[in-house]
């Protein structure tokens, strides 16, 4: 199958989108960004627990997804609970006849509403044995908690500091350790920003796969450290590393999906509070993102441009997630992708609603969306 060559195409048609990875908040954030969920092309999305309280119950879940419907019902909600020391084995048992799809792993502290994460994943053991019984998917954010600029450094590697830079890296044993443990349980390590982390999941049998965010395929170091909405948890790393995720899109074989991780703050809050809030926004125009990052890959020849076909492009942005989450394309929908034809906005706002979010790549053109 040709290519798509950047340099002439006009439009592209797909299939209606699936983003395996979206924050939707909850109350006037939710229904500041809900509405953006199919205005960026996206008719199916995979909804993270993360809020405050977090969702630790099927009950709390469902009632979640209620609202969310209530917002935008044209989507289809896969929902998640937040893995929690409350859970026992018969709350995955309810949550599998429930519909709930997976299981959300937050290391402790390590990003936005996280404080009652994880500290020890071998007590969750119980846990993901009756996850990989009733075949729910355990989500994974894969970094560890960086160490305090207090405690001291050793030369050992295993004790070695931690930073946003190498929580990562850090991270990894513990999924091969849970794979390990757990080889039918379905597992996805969310948001792979590193080169390491690719090597990782293509090390790992058939039940590992990943997310890719639009955003890491474009961004590196110095595009956040210089502005706190390009900042995000897991950060950015080198240009070795976005190169690396950007093949990782065109050599997938259904190991490495669309998962946005698109993450609202209110602009007020984003770097209030004597600290930059974790998280990008990319809901409205992810799609188009994906697009000029693959083109600009081609451009600085870091992947052909006959490697970037249809095939690929629905695979990465629907086909594969739907696969692994042995979910169908909820709708029959297809949308289409025209060049230049959306500017994204300064600011993300609705009237009657008090919060406000700046998404990425504020001010600057990509591609516009239209349903069929």
């Amino acid at each position: 199958m040709a290519g798509f060559d950047f340099a002439t195409v006009e439009t592209i048609e797909l299939t209606g989108v699936f983003d395996a990875h979206v924050h939707l908040r909850d109350g006037e954030m939710a229904e500041l960004v809900v509405p953006t969920v199919r205005e960026g092309g996206v008719n199916q999305v995979y909804v993270m627990p993360n809020l405050v309280p977090p969702i630790t119950t099927v009950e709390q879940c469902l009632a979640y997804r209620e609202r969310l419907r209530a917002i935008e019902p044209n989507v289809d909600y896969l929902m998640s609970l937040y893995l929690h020391e409350s859970m026992t084995p018969e709350t995955i048992v309810e949550a599998k006849k429930a519909g709930v799809w997976g299981v959300k792993s937050y290391p402790a502290g390590v990003t936005t509403n996280s404080s009652s994460g994880v500290v020890d994943y071998e007590s969750f053991y119980p846990i993901f044995a009756e996850m990989e019984r009733q075949d729910l998917v355990l989500n994974l954010h894969g970094e560890v908690p960086s160490t305090p600029s207090h405690a001291p450094i050793t030369s050992s590697s295993s004790d070695r500091a931690v930073t946003v830079l190498n929580a990562e890296p850090a991270f990894l044993p513990t999924l091969a350790k849970l794979h390990s443990r757990f080889p039918n349980l379905r597992i996805i390590l969310e948001h792979c920003s590193t080169a390491a982390a690719v090597a990782a999941v293509r090390s790992c049998g058939p039940t590992v796969a990943a997310t890719i965010t639009a955003h890491h395929l474009s961004l590196i170091i110095d595009d956040w450290a210089g502005d706190p909405h390009c900042f995000c948890k897991p950060v950015a790393k080198t240009p070795e590393d976005r190169d690396a995720l950007l093949r990782a899109v065109v050599t997938s074989e259904g190991k490495f999906f669309l998962g946005t991780d698109s993450a609202p703050h209110d602009v007020r809050k984003k770097r209030g509070e004597d600290r930059v809030a974790a998280g990008v926004f990319t809901q409205g125009w992810a799609v188009g993102y994906v697009l000029d990052a693959l083109a600009k890959g081609v451009e600085r020849g870091v992947v052909a441009k006959e490697k970037v076909t249809r095939e690929v492009l629905e695979g990465f942005l629907g086909k594969w997630g739907r696969a692994f989450y042995k979910v169908q394309e909820p709708r029959g929908e297809t949308v289409v992708f025209t060049r230049g034809k959306a500017r994204v906005g300064e600011v993300v706002r609705r009237e009657g609603l008090g919060v406000e979010v700046v998404p990425f790549r504020r001010g600057e053109v990509t591609w516009g969306v239209e349903w069929k």
